[in-house]
């Protein structure tokens, strides 16, 4: 690829002749109804890892859910060296841990997921969940379009944070409070975990520190970002539950990250529709740079940056309410499904 512009133009053309299929139907469930996996490459053999309790009053604990929907208690399986309450303890433990992960999954019952609660798959990071702005060149250029100041896209990535607190669960409620902004938006992101940590991690080295793969939704106040707090973009980017993650999380052997379709809904309507192919900066670059002096830690969070089809830059602009239901999916990977809900005045 010659040039940014050229990227941008194949990127394009490739959405008006259609070359991605027709977008997948909604999945049915009921709001905060956990969503069966919908099928995978690898099928049976995919493990998608979990923090889960029985019921929403329960002890959250880790799980495995299978392809037949049964949700499996690894918090019984005696994992070595491994935290049955933590994800992040799981991630640390290294490979011999998650393989002894894989076989309870495979061995093991359960109920079935719609019968429990499932949580994000990291409920409570220690750390803030990083994040790359403008990383798909159509969503770049279409924020440019509402802008009056015009930038040259970047030549590295863009790297912002996100708070603790944003985190929320897949299937659970996203607070809407008039009092604090009016213009949420929609932002559908592949998420990567990191497995191993380490600082100035070469490119080419890159994905062997990546544990694993799963869904976001970088949900936006716009009005925050764009026009208070002097255009910086970490408080509106940082509102309470505006993050939800999950619903699992994908062992990095067990999917390939290239070409991923992502969609946005609302309210089932197709909003965001692309392919992680899209994507500018790979997730071994973005690795790479963001830890050029910044030690990356087992459990940290990236969120890899959204297509083109944002709420804003849509004429007229639109802008979430409650009672919409968002869902944010990536084919073969796993579903949220959120509702925005009023907070009481």
């Amino acid at each position: 690829m010659s040039t940014r512009r050229d990227f941008l133009h194949l990127t394009a053309a490739a959405t008006a002749l259609g070359a991605l299929p027709a977008a997948a139907q909604a999945p049915a469930a009921e709001p905060g109804t956990p969503i069966p996996p919908q099928g995978d490459a690898k099928g049976s053999q995919t493990l998608r890892l979990v923090t889960f309790a029985p019921d929403k009053a329960g002890t959250p604990r880790l799980g495995a859910v299978r392809a037949d929907g049964r949700v499996i208690d690894l918090s019984k399986a005696g994992l070595p060296g491994v935290d049955a309450t933590g994800m992040v303890s799981l991630i640390a433990a290294g490979p011999k841990a998650l393989e002894a992960a894989r076989r309870a999954a495979a061995s093991g019952d359960g109920p079935q997921v719609e019968t429990v609660h499932l949580l994000a798959p990291i409920p409570a990071p220690t750390r803030n969940i990083y994040a790359v702005g403008w990383n798909y060149l159509e969503h770049f250029a279409e924020g440019q379009a509402t802008s009056l100041a015009k930038t040259e896209y970047p030549a590295h990535p863009v790297f912002f944070t996100k708070g603790v607190n944003t985190i929320n669960g897949p299937y659970d409620p996203i607070p809407y409070d008039t009092a604090v902004s009016t213009q949420i938006d929609w932002e559908a992101e592949l998420a990567v975990v990191v497995g191993k940590g380490g600082r100035n991690i070469q490119e080419a080295d890159a994905l062997d520190h990546v544990f694993g793969y799963s869904v976001m939704n970088d949900t936006t106040a716009r009005d925050m970002q764009r026009t208070l707090h002097g255009g910086q973009w970490f408080k509106g980017k940082s509102l309470d539950g505006h993050g939800p993650f999950g619903p699992w999380i994908v062992p990095a052997s067990d999917i390939d990250p290239s070409d991923l379709r992502l969609l946005l809904r609302v309210n089932g309507v197709v909003k965001q529709d692309a392919s992680t192919k899209q994507m500018y900066f790979k997730v071994a670059r973005i690795i790479s740079e963001l830890s050029r002096g910044l030690t990356l830690m087992p459990g940290d969070i990236i969120a890899t940056g959204t297509p083109p089809g944002v709420g804003f830059a849509r004429k007229p602009p639109e802008f979430l309410k409650p009672g919409d239901v968002m869902e944010t999916e990536i084919v073969g990977l796993g579903t949220l499904r959120n509702v925005i809900q009023a907070v009481p005045a």
